[in-house]
């Protein structure tokens, strides 16, 4: 049983001696289960919305009135003004009430509750000071009794590093508060989105192209295979036949052949693999929620949970760095590598590379996207004549340098 059930059931024993108390424990109980029931945590109620809800007799305002008053005294009920004046009601969890009942005195409370109002953003002690316009002294002590208790926490926002923020205890910092996965002990962590972005990047590069090995090193007339001189030696079954054609051999060369190869042929090297385009038509291009996939089964993200808002980050920039490009794949949104045919075959993750872009791929640069008109944002409404035009553009004015 709940603290605060529990709490309810032993004033409900105790009240037994008096029917009328009794009676509005009852209906007290009876109205909190019911608004439950009917809306979300955070709903507000007017005096009608309680009537209406049927479980006070007859109507009776002034019952309900008691009812709503008890409700206030256990911390069940929480009590709002709108701006017109209207005075509406909202329920509170049983548990969380307990909490509240927790606080000593009206301080600690009024603490508490702006705390509580803070959720996993937190709230700093100097905004507690000025809305509640609180001594210091009492302030202080208010704080560190509801840490005492296990109520509030202090903690830091990687927003405001230099301020004492204080949250929930029960609760988790905001991703806005820590920085979401790509902080660490309230550090940014650039390394790690890095070389987060090193394996998405790889991984798109493969899912993006194929491996040609014969389109680098060309045909290599050295190495023809021909078949071999002869007949089969044998037995009867096998004398007069012919060598099948599967049996191949190296062509034959003499000493003086070879000589002469060497010195009028260049050594020749072996075949370095590179990457070739899909052809048009694929349609398996990885989306973010494979790319999700990917980076919570390798393991990579050190038991960081990443959240496909978060992936859809990491992949935007590699977007914006002309890494890679969106592609429509039946409907969805795949990626594909920039210039596929000027990447290297070899993985940019695991290189030993203090600056993370040695070595690493090139990054598509047009020379109509650098100019001013390729990335015009009034391109639509620029003609000669017009409120812009060649003669009197501002932007080719700056590009250019001309004062």
């Amino acid at each position: 049983m709940a603290p605060a059930t529990a709490a309810r059931a032993s004033a409900a024993r105790d009240e037994g001696s008096d029917p009328e108390a009794a009676k509005l424990a009852v209906w007290k109980q009876a109205l909190y289960d019911r608004v439950r029931e009917t809306r979300r945590e955070n709903d507000l109620f007017t005096q009608e919305d309680l009537t209406d809800l049927g479980v006070i007799p007859n109507k009776d305002k002034g019952l309900l009135l008691q009812v709503i008053q008890a409700l206030s005294n256990d911390k069940l009920f929480v009590t709002f003004r709108e701006a017109s004046g209207q005075v509406c009601w909202k329920w509170r969890d049983e548990q969380e009430a307990h909490k509240y009942k927790q606080c000593a005195n009206d301080e600690q409370a009024m603490v508490y509750s702006l705390v509580d109002d803070a959720g996993g953003d937190g709230v700093w002690s100097q905004t507690l000071q000025r809305r509640l316009n609180m001594n210091d002294t009492v302030l202080k002590n208010a704080l560190k009794q509801l840490q005492i208790k296990g109520l509030i926490a202090p903690f830091k926002n990687v927003e405001h590093p230099n301020k004492k923020m204080y949250i929930k205890a029960s609760i988790q910092p905001s991703d806005r508060a820590t920085g979401g996965p790509w902080y660490t002990d309230q550090n940014f962590d650039e390394a790690f989105i890095e070389d987060l972005q090193k394996v998405i990047y790889d991984f798109i590069k493969k899912q993006s192209s194929y491996v040609s090995r014969h389109a680098a090193a060309g045909h290599d007339s050295s190495r023809t295979k021909v078949p071999k001189k002869g007949v089969l030696k044998g037995g009867e079954s096998a004398r007069g036949k012919k060598r099948d054609a599967s049996e191949m051999a190296d062509a034959p060369t003499s000493k003086a052949a070879n000589k002469k190869s060497t010195a009028s042929t260049p050594a020749r090297t072996s075949a370095t693999p590179v990457l070739l385009p899909l052809p048009a038509g694929y349609t398996k291009y990885p989306t973010v929620r494979e790319i999700a996939r990917l980076l919570s089964d390798s393991g990579v993200t050190n038991n960081t949970v990443l959240s496909g808002a978060d992936v859809q980050k990491l992949v935007d920039v590699l977007v914006w760095d002309n890494l890679v490009e969106p592609v429509k794949v039946a409907g969805k949104i795949g990626y594909r590598v920039s210039r596929i045919a000027k990447q290297s075959a070899e993985g940019w993750a695991g290189r030993d590379d203090p600056t993370g872009r040695e070595g690493g791929p090139a990054a598509y640069i047009s020379a109509y996207t650098e100019t001013p008109c390729g990335r015009c944002p009034v391109f639509d409404i620029c003609e000669d004549g017009g409120p812009v035009g060649p003669s009197n553009c501002i932007y080719f004015t700056e590009w250019l340098g001309i004062d």
